[in-house]
């Protein structure tokens, strides 16, 4: 399924889709949501609803591959103390591509812009909670395989938002300061995108050309952003990114759900 489409794309729509994608991972860093945008692009763009999942998988792992190994080197996240949550959300994400990989694509078609426009909804109007900062104390062990199971498996599935939802989760839940919170984040979101991406490839559904290119433009927007010295930027981009997120997911729910395009 995958070739065809890749086939078929021109340069014009590989060359938007690039920027999209750097646009995206330059936002993420400096005010984050940004991972809302690929979705309905590879949507907008043509891609049947199975591949776009899968080729946004691809284009997720690069970015948060990154991140999570940023942590890493900076003490900010400790693998032996997330054990039971590394291996909840392997298998979480395993199972939520299973069932994304068998869901009809018409269902996907009208769950996807739904669930993006909900996230983009919470995202604007959402506060995180304040952090606990007791970083010493014992993490929960117990604590960890409903949230990884549950997060795992809604990244499997669709994936929109997950990256929020765990660090909300966290400041919610352990004794944690909002930077060890993000560490956890990013980290548990790459193992969940590199495993639901294993089911997608496995199933022939993911367009390698377009997830790469996205994947490393992604990656340059991000270090860009990451260095980016705007002062209080994220006070404005972050509204005005999830409102063109919320405008581009109506068009897209319009379409499949009314029937008009």
């Amino acid at each position: 399924m995958a070739l065809p489409f890749e086939l078929s794309v021109d340069l014009s729509t590989l060359a938007i889709l690039a920027l999209v994608a750097f646009i995206a991972g330059f936002i993420d860093a400096i005010a984050g949501g940004g991972g809302l945008l690929t979705i309905p692009a590879l949507l907008t763009a043509g891609l049947p609803p199975h591949l776009a999942l899968g080729t946004n998988k691809l284009c997720a792992t690069f970015g948060s591959a990154t991140a999570s190994y940023t942590f890493y080197r900076r003490n900010l996240f400790a693998p032996s103390q997330w054990r039971n949550a590394l291996i909840g959300t392997a298998v979480g994400a395993i199972l939520g591509a299973l069932l994304a990989h068998w869901l009809p694509s018409a269902w996907l078609n009208q769950l996807l812009p739904v669930v993006v426009f909900a996230c983009g909804l919470y995202l604007l109007f959402g506060k995180t909670p304040m952090a606990q900062q007791h970083n010493d104390a014992p993490i929960a062990q117990g604590r960890q395989w409903p949230q990884s199971l549950s997060l795992g498996f809604y990244d499997g599935v669709a994936g929109p938002g997950t990256g929020a939802f765990w660090t909300v989760s966290s400041l919610l839940l352990y004794p944690l300061d909002l930077l060890r919170a993000s560490g956890v984040a990013r980290s548990m979101n790459f193992v969940s995108n590199a495993c639901a991406l294993s089911v997608f490839a496995f199933s022939g559904q993911v367009a390698w050309l377009l997830g790469i290119s996205m994947g490393l433009a992604l990656m340059m927007g991000a270090f860009l952003g990451a260095r980016s010295a705007i002062k209080g930027g994220s006070k404005f981009i972050r509204p005005v990114f999830i409102l063109v997120v919320l405008g581009l997911t109506t068009r897209l729910v319009w379409q499949h759900w009314i029937g008009l395009t």
